[in-house]
């Protein structure tokens, strides 16, 4: 937890997507102190035609390379929110060579009854995280 969800063009090989997920979970863990093996990631590839993302009237382009990328966490800070932001740019820049007008960030907020790792139980709930 968080659960980070990936949406791309498809293209990109097996070793992209890696050094994407390690480049997000590392910003991940810096940003919002997550333990390293606290790692939920799920890439989902699409055809260019299924994927219209815009730039709300900002007035930057986008490339085949566009990422939107969708967290769905516990409550955070918004200074932790963007710092998440800004060293999920800087390593996917650096680690991926994804320009910043590249990626889109959303994250979703819920709580700790919204969460069941495993065994159908609430383990923020019961204690055992």
């Amino acid at each position: 937890m968080p659960l980070v969800r990936f949406d791309l063009i498809e293209g990109r090989d097996e070793h992209s997507v890696r050094k994407l997920l390690d480049a997000a979970h590392h910003a991940m863990v810096q940003a919002f102190g997550v333990p390293e093996r606290d790692r939920y990631q799920i890439v989902t590839q699409h055809p260019a035609s299924e994927m219209m993302i815009e730039d709300t009237g900002l007035g930057f382009e986008r490339s085949k390379d566009v990422v939107v990328v969708s967290v769905t966490s516990k409550q955070r800070t918004e200074e932790q929110k963007q710092k998440f932001y800004q060293l999920l740019v800087k390593e996917l820049g650096e680690q991926c060579g994804i320009e910043p007008n590249d990626i889109m960030i959303s994250v979703v907020t819920n709580g700790n009854a919204d969460w069941s790792f495993g065994y159908g139980k609430a383990q923020f709930l019961t204690g055992e995280l």
